[in-house]
């Protein structure tokens, strides 16, 4: 809801940026932190980001629920708040996640096979 002012009614550049800043909406993730230049990651759990368990929810379908069944040490808030970013920021995590998929495939072709899997992949077996 707009906070009605008259430009008459403000007296510094200071007034007008409060009424402004009053207007605004901030959403905050609660455990949930971006921080610029970097995905966005749990604050209880730092090493593991929010693109990480949206591929669960992706890959497989999961609820908040299984995701909270299938990680014991995430809270249903966590999960939640992790949900609500994704879906307040798809774009953004989407690519993170595409480019962290080519990232891997590019390894993947990089990498030297074992001879078991060149015998594997020369007998039809994979």
């Amino acid at each position: 809801m707009e906070v009605p002012y008259h430009k008459s009614d403000l007296k510094s550049l200071t007034d007008l940026v409060e009424a402004k800043r009053i207007n605004m909406l901030v959403l905050n993730y609660p455990h949930i932190e971006k921080n610029e230049n970097q995905p966005a990651r749990l604050q209880r759990f730092p090493r593991i980001r929010v693109a990480q368990i949206v591929m669960d929810y992706l890959t497989y379908g999961w609820s908040v629920e299984e995701m909270c069944r299938q990680h014991p040490d995430l809270t249903h808030a966590e999960a939640h708040a992790t949900m609500g970013y994704y879906f307040d920021h798809q774009e953004e995590i989407d690519q993170e996640i595409k480019e962290e998929w080519e990232q891997v495939q590019e390894s993947i072709k990089k990498s030297v096979r074992s001879p078991f899997y060149s015998r594997m992949k020369a007998k039809g077996l994979l």
